[in-house]
């Protein structure tokens, strides 16, 4: 027998896991993972070796798109800088 924990990805982050097995298989709410999910849950292990996917998953999940919002924020805070910047010099 061996010694194992299960936590959510919210938990797992800023650890790292000699060992991970990962479930990324769509979860009972139904509601798919993110890409922000998928990020933290596969890079806990320092090496790909060490990590295991528990069962089969939907595979789409890592062609879907980030929320517009999120690149819209993106392009805002680029403006920031820029103007920042230009201030500062």
């Amino acid at each position: 027998m061996t010694l194992a924990w299960a936590f959510t990805d919210y938990r797992s982050q800023g650890q790292t896991l000699p060992f991970v097995i990962i479930d990324i298989a769509t979860p009972p709410s139904g509601k798919p993972l993110t890409l922000f999910d998928l990020y933290i849950a596969l890079s806990r292990s320092r090496r790909r070796a060490n990590i295991r996917i528990l069962r089969d998953f939907d595979e789409s999940i890592f062609f879907s798109s980030h929320d517009s919002y999120l690149a819209d924020e993106d392009s805002r805070l680029q403006r920031l800088n820029e103007n920042t910047k230009k201030q500062w010099k």
